[in-house]
Formats: C-alpha cells, structure tokens, sequence
C-alpha cells in the first residue's frame, strides 16, 4: 500500500498593513502579500533578509532607514507610496506559489488623490496579480521590477540595484 505524505494546508489570511502614501506620492511599490515576518511587524517588507530597503536607499543614495517611523519618512520624503496588491487570500507561510483565492486591495483611492505617475510591481507574483485584478479597474500598466525578495537568490543585490535605477527617472 502508497504511503500518502500530508500535503501542505494553506491559510486564510488578511492583510493587516495600511499602505504608506500622501497627496506628494509619485511611484507606487506594489508587493503581492505581506510575509509572515511582515505581519508580525505589521510592516512592509518586515524580513530581514528581504533586500527591499537597501535597494531602494541604494538607488537613492540614501541611509538605510531602520526602525518603522524612519521606513515610512524615508518613503513620505522621496514620494514613494507601498502597498501590496492582495487584500485577503490564502497563503502557506510566505509563499507567493501558494497564493489561492484572492482578493485584490482596491487601490482607487491612492490612484485618485495622489499624483502617481508609475507603478511598480515587486516580482513577478505581484506584477500578475496586478495585470489580472488591478489593471482593469485603475487602467494603468505596471512595470515589473525583479523581487526583493530573499527567495529571489537569482539576483545579488547589485543586480537588482541595477534593476531598480528604473525608479529614479
């Protein structure tokens, strides 16, 4: 008789981070969902392995911000907003393979009352789910920037410096 091996449970989960912007935000960093590490810091990009911040303070040639005030003065100050595409869905841990039945944030409300002119997807994950749930409500593209990501090991972080410079023009 074939022994079955359990198989993986994914989870519901809500997003639990307001997004960071203001009336002067002009770029939009979309992520797909807050990691584990994310949410239980209840704030973006919470994993200290996830190259998030040092790749935007080196494109902008700026310290690192470190506790959660100074992240969102360092976003406010250089007209960068943050949120992520999904609202709720399930998920198993951090995983963006696992994402199932999403519900995307609705993100009108920052497209109406900010001047954003780009908006930029963080990974491929986020850049799908934007195209699928987003863009055919906000009628803006997206670019697609390489993830962050410490799951993303294909780039070293000069690479996705390189990437990244996309955001200065």
């Amino acid at each position: 008789m074939a022994k079955t091996l359990p198989t993986a449970k994914t989870s519901p989960q809500i997003h639990n981070i307001p997004p960071v912007w203001d009336a002067r935000s002009q770029i939009l960093v979309l992520g797909s969902f807050p990691s584990v590490k994310s949410r239980e810091a209840q704030f973006f990009y919470g994993h200290p392995q996830n190259r998030f911040w040092r790749v935007l303070s080196g494109v902008l040639d700026q310290p690192v911000p470190e506790t959660i005030p100074q992240k969102k003065e360092f976003l406010l100050e250089n007209h960068i907003a943050v949120w992520d595409v999904i609202a709720s869905c399930e998920i198993e841990g951090s995983s963006d393979s696992t994402i199932r039945n999403v519900v995307p944030n609705d993100l009108a409300h920052i497209l109406d009352h900010a001047p954003i002119a780009q908006i930029y997807c963080n990974g491929a994950k986020s850049y799908d789910l934007y195209r699928k749930y987003c863009q055919p409500c906000s009628g803006r593209p997206a670019v697609k920037l390489p993830s962050t990501s410490p799951a993303n090991a294909a780039y070293s972080l000069s690479r996705l410096l390189e990437s990244w410079q996309v955001i200065k023009k």
